[in-house]
């Protein structure tokens, strides 16, 4: 195999001059004409790199050689920027934290969740509560049964497309996360946890809820904390949110909290503007010069200083502070207490570097940023007046290069689907699948809500009626079938995944023409007896 030394390569660029401009243009042709793939391609693009790196070293000062030394570059980097961008995803996500005060839902939040937004649907909706009511009979109830803010979320969201993903609650402590049903079979590895840090660790009025997950392959974290109130507790403030984020997943092969490949923090972290006056502080608000007061507050100050938080992005705080307010209205504190303003709710995210490797001595790194988190808007939401808080919420794009392009099962409906007959389902699952006899296909109308929703299902070994090594199927009893038809999905749920890995294209189940034809002769019956009821009510 052919090589360069760095000898070779200072002889030939010494002669570079205008002349040879020509060879720059040479040099375009050849690197366009290459067409091997693989390791060999690679290499021999990495020895064309080196020897114009060995070149730059040493080319002279003419302008006219850089500028077309630089044209070529620039053509070279917009190709691979397009090729590259190519392969990417974007990802959008919806963000609402918000200090309920124990209040039940309102009646609308179609602002809150963008709803009426004129943008591309949201892919992902994350939804931190914090003081959902917990007193001892609402939360007893709230364990057995879903909560009245997951219930309201879910008849929300369901009928545009949305699945509750996953939840975990800690008493006042709500996280909730809805996902359009096309990404459900590249979302896996899901687990929650929960610290409590009130009475020292062993009450939940305060602490911290956290769903994880791998997303397109990303790892992806979201936390939603209540820390301790007042203006004098930013230590324990601290102390409490550092130690949440030092919480640890139970399994395997888990990353901790921090090292995650994106990691969001949100919630009621309850810090304050310090030093001044409630006055000055709400003269500010009332001018809209919010940025007189960024320095004072205390997140944003501690920022400068604690090392666990100097990894962490805000957005610019261009909101009113959002506690505390009268209810049901725009006016902050108007009680004895007067309580100074102050931006307690707030987003934070952190990206984690993969870029941080340094490659070895004379070789190049593959390694690539293959994530990247871009906030759109961040702001409050005035117009909700059930609790002191106002809501916040913070849209982002995740710009993503899919790890995972396929989902580990496809599966699809054979033949007409009615309940006048037994139906089959055909599946296949990639090799490397951790398959299990516990695993299911369940039936859902196309609106499911979380994937206990479903009408009926089949599990997959022991209703199984065929299989050979590229699919498999199985049988659904026509009893199970829903008589009236409608539009259905298909989903397998994997019991060691503990998620569901396939999903089928919507489809048709035919109504059941015997039933509906029963159904008729009832009510014609039933309507051709009316007029001699009333004839003989007449008669009276």
């Amino acid at each position: 195999m052919a090589s360069f030394s760095s000898e070779d390569v200072f002889q030939d660029s010494a002669a570079l001059s205008l002349n040879d401009l020509e060879s720059l243009h040479n040099f375009r042709s050849r690197s366009a004409s290459f067409s091997s793939t693989g390791s060999s391609g690679r290499l021999q693009l990495r020895q064309r790199v080196a020897q114009l790196m060995a070149c730059v070293e040493d080319i002279s000062s003419d302008d006219e050689i850089h500028e077309e030394v630089s044209r070529t570059l620039d053509e070279a980097f917009l190709i691979w920027g397009k090729k590259l961008k190519d392969k990417w995803k974007e990802f959008r996500l919806h963000l609402v934290t918000w200090n309920v005060g124990t209040a039940s839902p309102p009646p609308d939040v179609t602002s809150l969740l963008q709803l009426d937004s004129l943008g591309p649907a949201l892919d992902m909706y994350v939804i931190g509560l914090q003081e959902v009511n917990s007193r001892i009979t609402n939360f007893l109830s709230d364990l057995a049964f879903d909560d009245p803010w997951s219930i309201f979320f879910m008849t929300v969201l369901s009928p545009l497309g949305y699945i509750k993903l996953s939840s975990v609650r800690m008493q006042g402590l709500l996280l909730l996360i809805f996902v359009k049903h096309v990404h459900l079979p590249f979302i896996r590895d899901i687990h929650t946890h929960y610290m409590r840090t009130g009475l020292y660790g062993y009450w939940g009025n305060k602490g911290g809820v956290t769903v994880r997950m791998s997303l397109y392959g990303h790892t992806v974290c979201f936390m939603n904390c209540h820390l301790p109130a007042h203006m004098e507790n930013t230590e324990q403030r601290l102390d409490d949110f550092e130690k949440i984020l030092e919480m640890q997943f139970e399994g395997e092969n888990i990353p901790s909290t921090l090292d995650h490949d994106v990691l969001f923090c949100f919630g009621d972290l309850n810090f304050r503007i310090a030093d001044y006056g409630i006055h000055f502080v709400r003269e500010s608000i009332n001018n809209k010069r919010y940025n007189l007061l960024w320095d004072k507050d205390q997140l944003n100050m501690a920022k400068k200083k604690e090392a666990f938080l100097q990894e962490f992005i805000e957005g610019p705080l261009q909101f009113k502070p959002t506690y505390k307010f009268d209810l049901y209205s725009d006016v902050y504190d108007t009680s004895e207490k007067k309580r100074k303003p102050a931006w307690t709710d707030r987003i934070l995210w952190k990206v984690k570097n993969l870029c941080q490797h340094a490659s070895k001595e004379g070789e190049f790194s593959e390694e690539e940023q293959t994530i990247s988190v871009t906030l759109n808007n961040y702001i409050s939401h005035m117009s909700y007046g059930i609790s002191d808080h106002k809501p916040v919420t913070g849209t982002f794009g995740l710009e993503l290069k899919p790890l995972l392009t396929d989902p580990l099962v496809t599966l699809n409906p054979e033949g007409e689907w009615s309940a006048e007959h037994d139906v089959v389902i055909s599946y296949s699952a990639v090799p490397e699948f951790p398959s299990s006899a516990w695993d299911w296909i369940g039936l859902f109308k196309v609106a499911f809500r979380h994937v206990n929703d479903c009408v009926t299902y089949t599990w997959v070994e022991d209703d199984e009626i065929s299989s050979n090594k590229d699919s498999k199927q199985v049988y659904m009893s026509a009893a199970e079938i829903p008589d009236m038809g409608g539009e259905f999905l298909l989903c397998y749920y994997s019991n060691n995944l503990q998620s569901i890995v396939g999903i089928s294209q919507p489809f048709q189940i035919q109504p059941n023409r015997t039933l509906i034809e029963k159904h008729v002769t009832q009510e014609e019956n039933s309507w051709m007896q009316k007029p001699d009821n009333l004839e003989s009510h007449n008669e009276f």
